[in-house]
């Protein structure tokens, strides 16, 4: 007898629907304010990108935390919007990647959001009956005393 779909059931799926109810609500307010083109996740590095002003591919990757391979879709992506411009780097391997005018023009309005966003996301915290961050916080720490990995390891099977 086959055993029924595991995944039916999750324990991450609502955090995972949670992050991106929030994701979601961001999205809409970019709609409201007719910021066409730009998704939520652009947000980081274009704002990055203004501060830092114009910097490789592979060092936009490391300042957001994404894998190079990740950050090249998504520079691919804002290019294509019109937000950012590719240019050769130094050697043939490698990728300038600078804001237009149109990606400098939304970054106020990127910086005010993330501020806003931030704010939100406090006001939320406060509001539980104990806060998300010290559910974050003591999550990170129980992992770092023992890694995720290893607590997914004692849960297979040894016969797999």
């Amino acid at each position: 007898m086959a055993s029924p779909d595991p995944t039916l059931e999750s324990w991450l799926r609502p955090l995972k629907d949670l992050l991106a109810t929030m994701d979601a609500a961001i999205a809409e307010l970019y709609a409201e304010h007719g910021v066409r083109g730009v998704r939520t996740r652009f947000g980081m590095a274009l704002i990055r990108l203004q501060h830092l002003g114009p910097m490789p591919l592979k060092e936009l990757a490391a300042q957001i935390d994404v894998t190079h391979s990740a950050m090249s879709q998504t520079v691919t992506e804002m290019r294509r919007a019109g937000l950012v411009e590719t240019t050769p780097g130094a050697d043939a391997r490698t990728r300038q990647v600078a804001l237009t005018g149109r990606g400098s023009a939304l970054v106020p309005f990127l910086e005010a959001e993330w501020r806003a966003t931030e704010a939100a996301f406090a006001e939320l915290d406060v509001a539980l009956p104990y806060p998300m961050t010290r559910v974050i916080s003591d999550a990170a720490a129980a992992l770092r005393e023992r890694p995720f990995l290893d607590r997914i390891r004692a849960h297979l099977p040894e016969d797999r």
